[in-house]
């Protein structure tokens, strides 16, 4: 029976665990974050009040089938307008998911239906099925809403909040959850596509429930970073630490660049009750973002491992 794989996250983080997940030959299964508001997501968002579709389309994109089929509609899915009018920067993923919310009022049905169109390994639900917001509270006494602003805002994070404060996770994401052996969480901006799926509070309850095992991705070791650069990988942690104080780890993979922070990393993994991996994940080029197949084959390691534990 092939292992299933609920992985929790958004945008370009979700996406690189996504396509090294479907190397793996498992089940998988994307519950992705609904709170982005920038750029073509965000007006349509505002035009149609949908879901906003683009970290949706991209994990689409990331679990298209490896044949001409898939990889020619998963460069169709990310295509980008250029004009100078309103279409311009619209991404026709975008457009496609907008549509046929718009016609059925179903995100989940439309996005199986995408789904089915580019023979995608996996299944893809957001976290919600209400567009949320996000609003963070820094040390400097800024309240700052909005995933874009949030993810960009260069200060010390006091408290994070979404928008409405009790949404209903997708029931569908729910059941994933549920039926999991394992979950993954991350990488990516940490508050604003990590970190949401630890505040709704349902999904939370679900999660911790779950008798799937809980693994943790670290983002990168990349100082240039958008998102609060220059952090620690123990600060991340801390975070979930302190928003999901009941959640149960029991792995934390880490690029081998990350291994500069020596003890302390493993000590806080360790008080959070998981076990360390360190593994070189990066690409050789662009040291900033994973490689599929090293990521793969991580992921290959630990889900073996830990089977016979």
């Amino acid at each position: 029976m092939s292992v299933k794989v609920t992985a929790l996250g958004g945008g370009h983080g979700l996406a690189a665990t996504l396509r090294a997940l479907r190397l793996c030959d498992v089940d998988i299964t994307a519950i992705v974050t609904v709170a982005d508001n920038g750029g073509s997501s965000g007006r349509l968002r505002e035009e149609f009040g949908s879901l906003p579709p683009g970290d949706l389309r991209m994990a689409l994109a990331a679990l298209c089938a490896d044949d001409a089929w898939g990889r020619g509609w998963a460069e169709i899915m990310q295509y980008r307008f250029t004009s100078e009018g309103e279409m311009n920067g619209h991404a026709l993923g975008n457009l496609l998911l907008t549509a046929l919310w718009d016609r059925d009022l179903d995100p989940v049905k439309g996005l199986d239906q995408v789904g089915a169109l580019l023979k995608v390994v996996g299944r893809v639900l957001p976290m919600s099925l209400e567009p949320l917001e996000i609003e963070a509270d820094f040390a400097d006494g800024k309240r700052i809403r909005g995933q874009v602003e949030v993810g960009t805002y260069r200060g010390d994070l006091i408290d994070i909040r979404i928008i409405p404060e009790q949404p209903k996770p997708t029931p569908e994401a729910v059941r994933a959850i549920g039926d999991a052996d394992w979950i993954t969480l991350g990488p990516g901006s940490w508050f604003s596509s990590v970190m949401p799926h630890l505040l709704v509070r349902d999904q939370l309850a679900s999660i911790i429930s779950s008798p799937a095992r809980k693994l943790v991705l670290l983002n990168l070791d990349d100082p240039a970073g958008d998102e609060l650069s220059g952090t620690s990988p123990m600060h991340h942690l801390d975070v979930i630490a302190r928003f999901a104080p009941k959640m149960r780890l029991d792995v934390v993979l880490a690029d081998t660049s990350l291994s500069r922070y020596g003890q302390a990393l493993n000590e806080k993994v360790e008080a959070m009750g998981a076990r360390l991996v360190m593994w070189d994940l990066a690409q050789i080029r662009a040291k900033n973002y994973h490689e599929s197949e090293k990521l793969a084959l991580a992921f290959r390691h630990i889900f073996d491992s830990e089977s016979v534990r």
